[in-house]
C-alpha cells in the first residue's frame, strides 16, 4: 500500500491547549505521525512518497475563501501585534450572540473557531496545507487505479468545517479528498469515520448532499466532544436527507459493541452503491488512549481493516486522531495490514 507523507507536519507544534480549565501541553503532537511512519517502514507496508502540490483550488472546493485567507494570514497579523505565543481564541459567537465577523484578529479567530484546541503557530498553515496535499496525492493514486492508499496526514482534519477550525483540525483532509473524487467523475463517494470523536466538520460540509454518504462511529456527543453534533437523529437535510448516518456509542464500548456499529455502517455503504471509500482513520478508540473512552485492543484493528476490505471498494485511508503515542503506529498500521491481507486473500 502506498503511503503519502510530508515532513512539513513538524512545522506545527502547539505549545498548549485548553483542557479542564488549564492550559495543558497539546495531545496532538509531531511524534504521533513519526510513530506511524516508523511502523509503516518497519512493517514494509509499501512505498512512502512525498506529496505533489495540487494547489489551492481543491481546498477552495471545500473551504471558503474568507476562511482560507484568515487562516493563512493569522500568524503574520499576530506577529505584527508583537506577540509570538500560540494564537488561541478566547471568545466565540455563542447562542445569545450575533455571528458577525469582527475586524480584529482575536474577534476573527473566535468567529472562525469552535473551541480552544486548535492553536495557530508559525508553521501551522504550511503544515495543514501540506497535509491537504498529502490527502490529494493519495486520492490521485486511488483515482488512477490503485486499490488503496494511505494519507499520513497531520494535523488531522475531520473537525474542520468549511469555515471553522477546532479539535486540532484546520483543513478537512478527508472532505477535500472526497470532493476531489466527485470533481474527477465519481458519482457516489462514501466516508467512513472511525475516530472516537464525531467528524462534525465532515458532516456539516456534506449534510445537504446526496453524492457523499457520511457514516460515523463515535462517542455519544451527549457526553463527549464535540458535544453539539453527532446525534443519531442527524440524517441529512434537503437533497442530503438519508445520506448521513451517525452511530454514537456509550463510554466503555468494546470491540463486540463497536463492531456491530461497523457492520451497520458497512451495510449502509454497500446499499448506497458507493464507487469509492474514504476512511477517516482515527485510532483513539484504543483502550489506553488518554482522551477517549472506548476499549478496543490492538488486534481489533486488524479485524477492522479486514471488514473494510470486504466492501470491495477502492479505499483511501486518511489519518485523523489517536493519542496513545506508543501504540498509535501499531494500531493505525494494523488497520492497513488487515485491509491489505484481506484484499490479497480475496483476489
Amino acid at each position: 500500500m502506498l503511503t503519502i507523507y510530508s515532513d512539513d507536519h513538524h512545522l506545527h507544534h502547539g505549545r498548549c491547549e485548553l483542557i479542564d480549565g488549564q492550559l495543558m501541553p497539546c495531545f496532538e503532537m509531531p511524534s504521533r505521525a513519526d510513530h506511524i511512519l516508523q511502523r509503516v517502514q518497519a512493517q514494509a507496508l509499501g512505498p512512502v512518497e512525498p506529496p505533489k502540490d495540487h494547489g489551492r483550488e481543491p481546498l477552495r472546493r471545500v473551504h471558503s475563501d474568507d476562511y482560507l485567507a484568515f487562516f493563512e494570514g493569522a500568524w503574520a497579523r499576530w506577529q505584527a501585534m508583537g506577540d509570538d505565543g500560540d494564537l488561541l481564541p478566547f471568545t466565540w459567537p455563542a447562542r445569545t450572540l450575533r455571528a458577525v465577523k469582527p475586524r480584529g484578529l482575536h474577534g476573527e479567530l473566535g468567529y472562525y473557531s469552535f473551541d480552544g484546541g486548535a492553536p495557530i503557530t508559525a508553521g501551522t498553515w504550511q503544515a495543514a496545507y501540506s497535509a491537504a496535499q498529502v490527502a490529494l496525492t493519495a486520492q490521485a493514486a486511488v483515482q488512477a487505479g490503485a486499490d488503496s492508499a494511505f494519507a499520513l496526514c497531520r494535523p488531522p482534519g475531520h473537525h474542520a468545517a468549511s469555515d471553522l477550525m477546532g479539535g486540532y483540525c484546520y483543513l478537512n483532509n478527508a472532505a477535500i479528498a472526497a470532493q476531489a473524487f466527485i470533481d474527477q467523475g465519481r458519482a457516489k463517494v462514501a466516508i467512513l469515520d472511525v475516530d472516537y470523536h464525531h467528524g462534525n466538520g465532515t458532516q456539516s460540509i456534506f449534510y445537504d448532499r446526496a453524492d457523499v454518504l457520511f457514516t460515523s462511529i463515535h462517542g455519544d456527543p451527549a457526553d463527549e466532544f464535540p458535544f453539539f453534533l453527532g446525534y443519531a437523529d442527524e440524517t441529512g437535510e434537503g437533497a442530503g436527507e438519508g445520506f448521513n448516518l451517525n452511530l454514537p456509542l456509550p463510554h466503555g464500548s468494546d470491540w463486540a459493541r463497536w463492531s456491530q456499529a461497523l457492520e451497520h455502517a458497512c451495510q449502509a455503504i454497500a446499499e448506497y452503491g458507493a464507487e469509492v471509500l474514504v476512511v477517516s482513520l482515527g485510532v483513539d478508540t484504543f483502550k489506553q488512549d488518554p482522551i477517549s473512552q472506548f476499549k478496543l485492543d490492538s488486534p481489533d484493528y486488524l479485524t477492522m481493516g479486514a471488514r473494510i476490505a470486504a466492501l470491495g471498494l477502492p479505499t483511501l485511508f486518511v489519518m485523523e486522531g489517536g493519542y496513545a503515542v506508543e501504540e498509535i503506529g501499531i494500531n493505525a498500521v494494523n488497520v492497513l495490514e488487515g485491509y491489505q491481507t484481506a484484499r490479497k486473500e480475496a483476489a
